[in-house]
């Protein structure tokens, strides 16, 4: 297909759309019931789900000061006055006040910042995670860099992923994987350029770039387009040297994660720049592909997003048969309201799923796929969910298919200082989990509270049930010293 006979079809392609031919049949293919595992565990015959009725068991290894502080955290988390008020000042003037901004900075570092960031750098972070680690649970060190501006803070954010990976090195970690932002490795310019150029080839197969690398498909034809509306230029010499550079970043981070023999998480961004993450991440998977079973690169797929499953399925079969192990990480998604407002002002449909019913629709599917491809062999699945019906669902699946609870290839995973009770309610079932801990200086990690504070606004919201359990936790502890107290001696 040329770039003139394409022209006509621009308006069908550049929207959303149905699931296509291709990806129903790859479905089809991947039939539900998966053949014998040789790695299956023993029928659990007993199991019966995960357990949230006894919180003296969920919450044993959680000291009441940090049950009542993350009650209180939570609390005003949840209030939507109160996010709106951080929000505005965050954003406002007012921070340019070095007295403002260091009274600003103070409250959110005794509150929120304590209560979802991990330390101010990698030593505070690894305390952290061998606090948890104490708890029966691992973590995932992530450096809270957004976005890099230029090539300089690019090698900066480099160097600290390699400090990262390089701590987790010796003997038995609570570390079970690093997070990697491509965005803090790679000027967002050249990913953008890059993503419009990896569209435009979609749909017009005459496109010639000499830079692309051997990768996993990442585009589905149900994808969004529009952010692509007319041929990109060709990468100039400049960008191509920019984009190599990233390359070397990524290939030195990748040595690192396989001498550490530390997995690493590639974080997803919003579908502007998505497509440029996506080959970023696979190309790196098929050139790094260390010939075992365990994958070095975990890829994020957003199941709020409506081609979420269709890119699932051409990625995980492209590589079942090109023998690359690639791990995948199932979450819900985090730029909704920036979708949205995009796609309404190009006049086009949003990407996002029509409801909400629909997102955790798409997440179970796409979740028991993956969990029929691990009970194959093939496969290995981060689930990073705060919803407790798809927690419970997940586990019950894993358990049904014969999928050892203890298996390298699955795990469950939530942000640190949230959803406290599935965490340790699927600990306590027998699953790893791991909790999500963001670090760094105060004033560089308010993007990532912003961004959480603005996205997660539903999580936060019904984190009631969570917060109704620990509630109760602490009635009955109180209950019982207040008992204690009043106990009259016995007299012999």
């Amino acid at each position: 297909m040329t770039g003139r006979n394409i022209l006509p079809r621009l308006p069908r392609l550049l929207e959303s759309g149905a699931r296509t031919n291709a990806t129903a049949s790859l479905a089809e293919k991947l039939a539900p019931e998966p053949a014998p595992n040789a790695d299956a565990g023993p029928a659990d015959d007993d199991f019966e789900g995960v357990d949230f009725s006894d919180t003296k068991k969920l919450f044993s290894s959680v000291s009441s000061a940090k049950l009542l502080r993350s009650l209180v955290a939570l609390r005003l988390a949840a209030a939507a006055p109160v996010a709106d008020f951080g929000l505005w000042i965050m954003k406002s003037k007012l921070m340019e006040g070095p007295l403002c901004r260091k009274a600003v900075l103070g409250v959110t570092e005794r509150t929120f910042y304590r209560q979802f960031c991990a330390g101010k750098d990698l030593d505070a972070a690894n305390a952290t995670a061998r606090e948890l680690w104490g708890t029966g649970l691992t973590a995932m060190l992530d450096y809270g860099l957004e976005h890099a501006k230029d090539n300089e803070s690019c090698d900066v954010s480099m160097e600290e992923f390699l400090r990262t990976i390089e701590s987790a090195k010796s003997g038995e970690s609570p570390i079970s994987f690093v997070v990697v932002k491509i965005t803090a490795i790679c000027k967002f310019r050249i990913l953008k350029r890059v993503s419009d150029l990896l569209r435009w080839q979609h749909v017009d197969k005459s496109l010639n770039l000499p830079w692309k690398r051997k990768s996993l498909p990442f585009l589905a034809d149900s994808s969004p387009f529009y952010h692509t509306a007319a041929r990109p230029a060709p990468l100039t010499a400049e960008e191509e040297r920019d984009l190599d550079a990233a390359f070397a970043r990524m290939a030195k981070i990748c040595r690192k994660s396989i001498e550490a023999s530390l997995p690493i998480l590639i974080d997803a961004e919003d579908t502007e720049i998505q497509p440029g993450i996506d080959y970023f991440t696979y190309a790196a998977a098929v050139e790094f592909t260390t010939g075992g079973e365990k994958p070095l690169i975990f890829n994020t797929i957003q199941a709020y997003l409506k081609d979420a499953k269709d890119r699932l399925l051409l990625a995980q079969t492209a590589a079942d048969g090109m023998r690359v192990p690639v791990g995948i990480k199932l979450v819900r998604g985090a730029y909704m309201a920036s979708e949205n407002k995009l796609a309404d002002s190009l006049g086009v449909k949003s990407p996002i799923h029509n409801s909400i019913h629909n997102t955790h629709a798409c997440y179970n599917e796409c979740a028991d796929f993956m969990l029929h491809q691990i009970a194959r062999g093939s496969g290995s699945l981060v689930l990073a969910t705060h919803n407790m019906d798809s927690g419970k669902m997940a586990a019950k699946k894993a358990v049904d298919l014969r999928i050892e609870k203890e298996s390298e290839r699955l795990h469950f995973a939530q942000l640190y200082g949230m959803a406290e009770a599935l965490s340790f309610g699927l600990k306590n079932a027998g699953f790893r989990v791991s909790k999500y801990l963001p670090y760094g200086p105060v004033d560089q990690i308010i993007p990532y509270l912003l961004r959480r504070a603005e996205e997660n606004r539903g999580i936060l919201s019904a984190s009631s049930f969570d917060r109704s359990l620990m509630r109760n936790e602490l009635i009955r502890r109180l209950s019982m010293d207040h008992l204690k107290a009043t106990q009259i001696p016995n007299s012999h």
